[in-house]
């Protein structure tokens, strides 16, 4: 990748932990990179790092080999209008953005572009992230193993079907949220109960840590892992017993598919 320049347009949060993770790596070298954003700040942050700052949009895909698109879904319709007469089939275009379609972004650029759409989650920052990936047609294996070493400088990354990537903001990409409620709810009946935060947020946290390992590498289902953990007659059956009673796992289970939905009404 040493010839390559690799674009970010939008410089949010994402974009900085997909940066952070390229740079930290040395996948690519800050001079290798190019940001365009409003934002001034962010801009000056970039740049004291060594990114080259774009003055456009259309500037920056003209300079680029490889394109972000680290923008909210809204701002598309625009952007996709600003860029498309600097887009060839020689770049690839890749997306972060919820329910945009490659064919979407395709007919927005008016050429038939490489393109990989992708569904990150925020835990990138702390370079944990879980990333869901699909291409359209046109995207070579060189290209989407370029993509997929990006992504995976901050986490894991999976490939998908298209028709999948709507459904999988629901796994991972809203999900960190769910966690984070759960979370909440244990600390507050924890403080609820006496025990200062300072105390129970550790517990929690380790255990949330300790649990995904169990998940990751026991080599056991989850079924299985409520099972070593319940005692017959014990505390934990009690709770799950409440857990089951009030339909924890319906409840879960139409957030998910809500969230799909709300997907689907977004798509493009």
């Amino acid at each position: 990748m040493e010839k390559t320049l690799l674009g970010f347009i939008g410089a949010g949060n994402m974009a900085t932990a997909i940066i952070n993770g390229i740079v930290s790596t040395e996948t690519l070298s800050p001079a290798q990179i190019f940001i365009f954003d409003i934002n001034a700040e962010k801009c000056s942050y970039f740049k004291e790092m060594g990114i080259q700052i774009a003055p456009s949009a259309s500037e920056l895909v003209a300079s680029c080999d490889v394109i972000i698109f680290a923008i909210k879904p809204q701002n598309f319709e625009e952007v996709l209008a600003e860029v498309k007469e600097q887009a060839t089939r020689n770049k690839l275009f890749i997306s972060i953005a919820a329910g945009i379609s490659t064919n979407y972004i395709r007919k927005g650029l008016a050429c038939d572009s490489p393109i990989i759409r992708t569904m990150p989650n925020t835990p990138l920052l702390l370079g944990q992230g879980a990333t869901a990936m699909c291409r359209s047609s046109g995207v070579t294996d060189s290209m989407y193993e370029m993509a997929e070493t990006f992504f995976s400088s901050c986490g894991t990354v999976i490939e998908l079907k298209e028709e999948q990537m709507n459904a999988v903001i629901s796994v991972n990409g809203s999900s960190p949220a769910y966690v984070y409620l759960f979370a909440k709810a244990m600390l507050d009946n924890a403080v609820k109960q006496g025990i200062e935060k300072e105390i129970a947020l550790p517990l929690i946290v380790q255990t949330f840590i300790g649990s995904a390992g169990m998940l990751m590498y026991s080599g056991k289902t989850p079924d299985e892992l409520i099972e070593m953990v319940s005692s017959r007659g014990g505390t934990t059956l009690k709770a799950l017993e409440y857990f089951y009673d009030h339909n924890f796992e319906k409840i879960v289970d139409e957030a998910m598919l809500a969230c799909t939905e709300r997907a689907k009404e977004l798509g493009k």
